[in-house]
């Protein structure tokens, strides 16, 4: 393909948004710091200014859409600053497994696979379709977003790094199933109903089915290390491109220390 060819078909294509909107509203990762921003000169010319409105913001990496970096649970990793332009983008599907999973379901490979083919080396986006009680959807309900939504089975992290999946992305609010991290302590209830829908899918009670010692926080302690990370919260139009290959860009803020980054999601079709 030719520069002018190449200039025809990405005029022709569609961008679609990945992105959850971002506010003061938007709630961190439980525990998490939330967004703030503040005004510090307006048009106006109030605040030691004038002819211009300036802002400050304030946030933790973990609000809204965001990539969670490698040391994040790495010291030995890489920063999102340190992590090359062209691992944030490249091939990958949308595989959307909303009608196969309800509150505390486990989803698996062959969840994904059948909905969508993926290949080696792919971005891997999953909609779980609890985008839709995200904090700015007619059905939010914070909870079910964050302590509720379905997770990886046993078997997941092993498959991703089989396939060498190039990054994950999830529609809630973590890749690790929430009773697989600390909000099990937090709404110890809650995990008394996730229990039992175990025993009564699986016939085994929680910790048989995920070991603690080998599965909490499995998909960001085991995958980190390995280079593989995954970006959370994310929204906007994926239920726009369910079940398709695309070419997917993730575009974080190059910074040197962070462990994580807000940041924007895009799918391109041609």
């Amino acid at each position: 393909m030719n520069t002018q060819e190449f200039l025809e078909l990405m005029a022709k294509a569609k961008i679609y948004d990945l992105t959850q909107r971002l506010s003061v509203h938007t709630p961190p990762w439980p525990s998490y710091m939330p967004l703030q921003v503040q005004y510090f000169k307006r048009i106006a010319g109030a605040h030691m200014g004038q002819g211009a409105n300036g802002q400050i913001i304030k946030t933790s990496n973990h609000v809204g859409t965001h990539i969670d970096g490698e040391i994040h649970f790495y010291a030995a990793g890489r920063s999102i600053g340190d992590t090359p332009l062209d691992f944030w983008y490249g091939p990958g599907v949308v595989a959307d497994i909303s009608k196969d999973v309800e509150d505390y379901s486990l989803y698996t490979p062959e969840m994904i696979t059948k909905k969508v083919e993926v290949k080696k080396g792919d971005i891997l986006i999953i909609n779980t379709g609890y985008n839709r009680y995200a904090w700015d959807q007619k059905e939010s309900d914070e909870i079910r977003y964050f302590v509720k939504h379905p997770g990886p089975d046993p078997s997941f992290h092993k498959w991703a790094l089989e396939m060498k999946i190039k990054w994950i992305g999830v529609d809630c609010g973590s890749a690790d199933h929430p009773m697989n991290t600390i909000i099990r302590n937090w709404h110890p209830k809650l995990f008394v109903e996730a229990e039992e829908k175990m025993k009564k899918q699986f016939g085994k009670d929680w910790d048989t089915l995920f070991p603690p010692d080998e599965y909490y926080q499995v998909m960001h302690l085991q995958l980190f290390p390995k280079g593989l990370v995954h970006a959370e919260n994310l929204g906007g139009q994926i239920n726009e491109v369910s079940n398709k290959r695309l070419w997917i860009g993730l575009f974080p803020l190059r910074g040197i220390e962070l462990e994580s980054s807000l940041c924007r999601v895009i799918a391109v079709e041609p």
